[in-house]
């Protein structure tokens, strides 16, 4: 079995963070060949239902860039890769100490995801809190109102790239956590950081799937450092044109800019479609 794994923001999606009509069309050709296929993103499941609906994502799905592995089929979650209380604590002292407001993201009881800060400090940090609540459709809430019983599954923030640089080295310390960072959409002055457990990763739940569907051969396209791990574990890893020139160089090629349809162009001609 031949697995295709696609990365979705900057990668399938198209610069509005759609489904372009063409890729929509080369999704179906491939379910109609028989194709397998799925996703990969850093986006949490209820960002990305209503993207994936009816367009042929019926194999499990990792998202939370591999913290949670979902499956359609059964409704429920198979994997889980959250933080524990102390990795916690050592995160929010590092954000304390460098004045950046944490978004701490939850996966909580019945398959709820919702996001808690503390006061946010500045402009950029209310608008990205306006944002979360509008493009992921989750509730964004005060600290105070985090569930002693929610799971943690990563913990967020965005600030000027010298003040993240310095957070993602305290980070750096913490053995099984893993910090990612990248220039923000919003400002590019600014960057963002995204911190996971260490094994919850896109390579680490791409292994998962290999296993569990007895996959033989993988295909994945990304465009970030967070797909670097799912790279590792594939037999042929291609980023779009549009993708960081360090992406680019770990890549097998590079293909298309994801806003001219560059993946769906390249599975046409690759399967013939």
């Amino acid at each position: 079995m031949e697995l295709i794994v696609f990365d979705l923001d900057g990668t399938l999606l198209n610069r509005n963070s759609r489904l372009s009509a063409f890729t929509c069309e080369t999704l179906r050709l491939l379910q109609q060949r028989g194709i397998a296929y799925t996703v990969a993103t850093g986006r949490t499941l209820h960002a990305a239902r209503e993207l994936l609906a009816g367009q042929g994502f019926e194999l499990p799905q990792i998202f939370k860039n591999g913290v949670v592995i979902w499956h359609p089929g059964q409704q429920a979650y198979s994997h889980h890769y959250l933080l524990s209380q102390a990795e916690i604590r050592n995160v929010l002292t590092a954000f304390v100490t460098r004045e950046v407001t944490p978004f701490i993201f939850t996966l909580e009881q019945g398959h709820r995801h919702a996001i808690y800060h503390p006061p946010l400090k500045h402009d950029v940090e209310r608008r990205l809190a306006t944002t979360m609540g509008q493009q992921r459709s989750l509730p964004i809430l005060p600290v105070a109102e985090l569930p002693g019983d929610a799971g943690i599954t990563n913990i967020s923030a965005i600030g000027p790239k010298s003040t993240i640089e310095g957070i993602a080295r305290l980070v750096a310390g913490e053995v099984d956590l893993v910090a990612y960072m990248g220039v923000a959409l919003e400002d590019s002055s600014l960057c963002w950081l995204d911190i996971h457990h260490r094994d919850g990763s896109k390579g680490s739940a791409v292994s998962v799937l290999k296993k569990e569907l007895g996959v033989t051969r993988v295909l994945c396209f990304g465009d970030s450092d967070n797909d670097l791990s799912m790279f590792q574990q594939a037999d042929e890893c291609y980023a779009p044109e549009n993708a960081r020139d360090d992406i680019k160089a770990q890549a097998t090629a590079v293909i298309g800019h994801h806003d001219e349809d560059g993946i769906a162009r390249f599975l046409r001609e690759r399967f013939d479609l």
